[in-house]
C-alpha cells in the first residue's frame, strides 16, 4: 500500500482529495493536515510515502515546507498541488526537490495517476511543464526577469503585487518588516524596477497574479 498524507488549509479541499485517493486500492490515507506545525507531528508520528501538500499553507509557505521535508524525510515523496498555473511555481517547486506538481483544477483521475507515479521513485509532471523544463535547460538567458529571484523575493514580489502592505507581508511569510524590506530592495534592483507600481503591472503583464 502507498501512505499518503494529505496537507492543505481548507478542509473541503483536504476531503475532496482524501475521497479520490480513495478510489485507488493501492493508497491508504494516513493523516491530514491544515498547517504546517500539525504536518510536522504528522510526519514525526507516522510513515509517509507521499505527501500531497498545498504550496499556500499557512504558517510557512510551501517551497518552504517542501526544502523541511525534502531535508528532514528523504523518502517522502511531496506531490505540490496547487490553486496557481503551473507557469508561476511548477519549475521552482520541481527544483526545491518535489517529485511533481498538480493544480487543483486537473481531472480526478490525474491525481491518483500522479501518486502512484511519485510513489515509484518517478516525476510527474505535465506536458505543458515538461515543455517548460526543456526551455530553462536550452536557454537559462532567455528567462524572464522574475525567474531569477529567489523563493521569499518571489513570494515577496507577488504579495506586494496583489496589495498587501510590507506589515500584511512579513505576517504572512512569518519574518520582520525589515526582512520583508530587504527583499522587497532586492526585487527592485533584479528586475530593474523603481517601485512598487511597476512591480504590480510586471506582475500583471506576466500572469504572476490572479
Amino acid at each position: 500500500m502507498i501512505r499518503v498524507m494529505v496537507a492543505d488549509d481548507h478542509a473541503i479541499v483536504r476531503k475532496g482529495l482524501i475521497e479520490i485517493a480513495r478510489e485507488s486500492r493501492e493508497i491508504e490515507i494516513r493523516g491530514e493536515a491544515s498547517e504546517y506545525s500539525s504536518l510536522m507531528r504528522l510526519l514525526r508520528d507516522d510513515v509517509c510515502d507521499v505527501l500531497l501538500l498545498d504550496i499556500a499553507m499557512p504558517g510557512k509557505n510551501g517551497i518552504d515546507v517542501l526544502k523541511v521535508v525534502h531535508e528532514q524525510f528523504p523518502k517522502t515523496r511531496v506531490l505540490i498541488l496547487s490553486m496557481y498555473p503551473e507557469d508561476q511555481y511548477a519549475i521552482r517547486a520541481l527544483k526545491a526537490g518535489a517529485s511533481g506538481y498538480l493544480t487543483k483544477d486537473s481531472a480526478p483521475d490525474r491525481l491518483v495517476e500522479a501518486i502512484l507515479t511519485v510513489a515509484r521513485n518517478k516525476k510527474y509532471i505535465t506536458a505543458k511543464v515538461a515543455e517548460m523544463l526543456a526551455t530553462h535547460l536550452v536557454s537559462d538567458s532567455a528567462a524572464s526577469p522574475h525567474e531569477a529571484l529567489s523563493d521569499r523575493e518571489f513570494q515577496t514580489m507577488r504579495l506586494i503585487a496583489s496589495g498587501k502592505q510590507l506589515s500584511q507581508i512579513a505576517e504572512e511569510l512569518s519574518l520582520s518588516p525589515k526582512t520583508v524590506s530587504v527583499y522587497r530592495a532586492r526585487v527592485l534592483e533584479k528586475m530593474q524596477l523603481k517601485n512598487n507600481a511597476e512591480i504590480t503591472h510586471y506582475a500583471i503583464r506576466h500572469g504572476l497574479v490572479e
